[in-house]
């Protein structure tokens, strides 16, 4: 079982964001493009299913990750151990809203739920619509920055803005999430990763095809 006095310490010293200064992306040259291109690259989840590995801090958890749209255009996202027991069950609305139906008690500290909110707030993309991103350029491709929170979510695409090449959370002073999908197979990633910088907490996810998920 993970040691969570440690890793909130960490997710605590993480969270501080300075506002002191601007952001370091403030550094790249402003660039022209239709910045509404960014939201081809939103994942459409109906229902996919993820073998999952979570390492923190030395400690390590697998199981499975049930990614599912509702009915109302919500969206759940439930991890559970191999043999059924659920880490935490999450909902997201369709404006971005988040909501914890269920956490496992020693993950129920509020900066856990922060951390993992805004890890998956960052690949739903389901809280950009009616914003508009500022677009910079830096070595060869396009940032499409949004405000989130106290700090901004990229999206890196290439120049053209035909393929998604990454995806940062950052702070005012510097990146603490890079993330990836890869292989979209009708909308949805085939894999994803999520690596914080500041501390090791890496999340992988490998689409597994049941029969519900068959394509």
């Amino acid at each position: 079982m993970f040691n969570f006095r440690i890793i909130f310490f960490l997710l605590i010293s993480s969270s501080l964001f300075s506002c002191s200064r601007a952001p370091i992306s403030d550094s790249y040259p402003l660039a022209v493009g239709d910045s509404s291109r960014v939201m081809q690259f939103a994942p459409h989840f109906g229902r996919a299913l993820y073998q999952t590995s979570v390492d923190v801090v030395g400690n390590h958890l697998s199981g499975l990750l049930l990614i599912k749209r509702m009915p109302d255009s919500s969206i759940r996202i439930l991890f559970t151990n191999e043999m059924g027991v659920s880490y935490f069950d999450f909902e997201f609305s369709k404006s971005g809203l988040f909501r914890v139906h269920s956490i496992l008690k020693k993950m129920n500290r509020k900066a856990v739920k922060k951390t993992l909110r805004n890890d998956f707030q960052l690949l739903l993309m389901n809280n950009l619509a009616g914003q508009a991103p500022t677009l910079r350029y830096h070595n060869g491709h396009l940032y499409h920055i949004f405000k989130a929170g106290k700090g901004f979510n990229y999206y890196i695409t290439d120049s053209l803005q035909t393929q998604l090449l990454g995806m940062e959370r950052a702070s005012v002073k510097k990146v603490v999430v890079n993330a990836q999908m890869l292989n979209f197979r009708n909308g949805i990633p085939d894999s994803i990763g999520i690596s914080h910088t500041g501390f090791e907490f890496n999340i992988n996810l490998k689409r597994i095809y049941d029969e519900e998920t068959a394509e």
